[in-house]
């Protein structure tokens, strides 16, 4: 049965799950207080005398991290990081609650995705658009009013800010790949000296293991026979004893 902890951090989580996919202003600050409560009480949850399964805290884990991560690619500034930082983005696998049919966390990654392709969209067009003005009517620039032209230039301005930040997130993305295939090989080369390694302590604990065996029976041995002498000793001294009684009755009759 669910402890009063748990319960609580369930509905909250619900809560949060419902905010997320939901059309939020700039000045909406309850889901980031909310996501933080979250992470106290995951916390606590696993602290608890009567906490969740391993499998369930993994789960609850993994939601509060989508929600983590579903804030910080919101403050980023342009739709394409806002797009790729959603990509990382590993939703829940399992129901918050029992009367949903698809995780909540889904349909909210999925709208995510859905709102950053149409703010990519959108970016593109208007990227283009300006890109056709500045290609077409650039002879006729130097005849419009001063505002219109500072105009113009803010746009080219805006649109070489784009393209610079493109470029960098592209050589961004193709550093990353580069770490990570660096990264890559050298985990390989790790776990390969570590199965060596390995094979080795298995190699040598087998030759100890038989050196034991070995011991063990030389020693074993060594046991019965000294058994075996002590007892062929003791069996000697009883005989002695024995007979040297017999003779002393012999000798010495008893006196009358």
């Amino acid at each position: 049965m669910a402890s009063r902890l748990e319960i609580n951090f369930i509905r909250l989580l619900s809560r949060c799950e419902s905010i997320a996919s939901e059309k939020r202003g700039e000045t909406e600050w309850r889901l980031e207080k909310y996501v933080g409560a979250l992470e106290e009480m995951l916390v606590a949850l696993r602290k608890s005398p009567s906490k969740p399964t391993p499998e369930l805290l993994t789960e609850y884990t993994r939601k509060v991290d989508f929600l983590k991560g579903l804030l910080e690619a919101e403050k980023l500034a342009s739709p394409t990081e806002k797009a790729l930082a959603n990509q990382f983005l590993a939703p829940g696998r399992t129901p918050t609650i029992a009367n949903e049919r698809m995780p909540a966390s889904k349909t909210v990654h999925m709208q995510t995705k859905a709102r950053c392709t149409g703010e990519m969209r959108n970016e593109l067009l208007g990227k283009s658009l300006g890109k056709e003005m500045s290609d077409g009517d650039l002879r006729n620039r130097r005849g419009l009013p001063l505002d219109e032209r500072q105009s113009a230039a803010e746009l080219d301005a805006v649109l070489q800010h784009h393209h610079n930040l493109q470029e960098k997130l592209a050589e961004d993305m193709l550093n990353l790949a580069r770490n990570l295939k660096n990264n890559t090989l050298a985990a390989q080369n790790i776990i390969r000296q570590d199965n060596q390694t390995l094979s080795q302590s298995m190699r040598q604990a087998d030759l100890n293991f038989e050196k034991l065996k070995t011991e063990s029976e030389r020693l074993e041995q060594q046991a019965k026979k000294s058994v075996n002498w002590l007892l062929w000793l003791m069996l000697i001294l009883v005989s002695f004893s024995f007979i040297s009684m017999i003779l002393f009755i012999r000798i010495f009759p008893r006196l009358r």
